[in-house]
């Protein structure tokens, strides 16, 4: 387990097919120079083990370095940056449409909900089955 709950997203097709084969993404906007981003992502990898769920809420980490094409298209200023997605579109989670720096609250609290919304797919889908 551990780091197979994150995606390392390494081109704009692997985000978006990540995107399409899950109801909801968080994303992790990093770079390896960035302080705040290292003291983080102990917190993003221990969520992404809590509330990974096949299909449903997938976690993925980008390297803005090394994918810029996806950093200027979510417009990503500030490292770290975190954006949540359901469907494939950008949603706000909390009233937040994006967390910026390393708050480990807001995380946790955005990624709690997501985690909640995706159990209750995966319980309709068992019910549905």
């Amino acid at each position: 387990m551990g780091a197979d709950n994150i995606h390392h997203i390494e081109s704009s097709e692997q985000l978006e097919a990540l995107l399409a084969s899950n109801t909801y993404v968080a994303l992790d906007f990093y770079a390896d120079w960035c302080p705040p981003c290292k003291v983080i992502a102990p917190v993003y990898q221990s969520l992404a083990d809590k509330h990974s769920a096949d299909k449903y809420l997938a976690f993925g980490k980008v390297n803005v370095d090394h994918v810029q094409s996806v950093a200027e298209k979510y417009g990503i200023t500030a490292m770290p940056t975190f954006m949540f997605f359901k469907e494939g579109q950008q949603v706000a989670v909390n009233g937040k449409a994006m967390i910026q720096g390393a708050d480990p609250r807001s995380l946790g609290a955005a990624v709690e909900k997501l985690g909640g919304l995706a159990q209750k797919r995966i319980e309709e889908a068992a019910a549905s089955a």
